[in-house]
């Protein structure tokens, strides 16, 4: 079984969504349908540490 995979963009997007407007987690994966919530958490994790892809978010 393969799992989906997300462009960098769309990650970057959701995580925005969490970390800038303030909705919840859940509330972001729920209403993008694509995602589920643990991937999400992991993704947010990801933009907060310093060896993430996505650490200029953080800034």
């Amino acid at each position: 079984m393969s799992s989906k995979r997300y462009t960098e963009e769309f990650k970057i997007e959701a995580v925005k969504q969490v970390t800038e407007c303030g909705y919840s987690a859940s509330e972001v994966a729920r209403r993008l349908g694509v995602v589920n919530a643990h991937s999400l958490y992991a993704w947010i994790k990801e933009c907060l540490t310093n060896r993430g892809r996505f650490s200029f978010l953080a800034m």
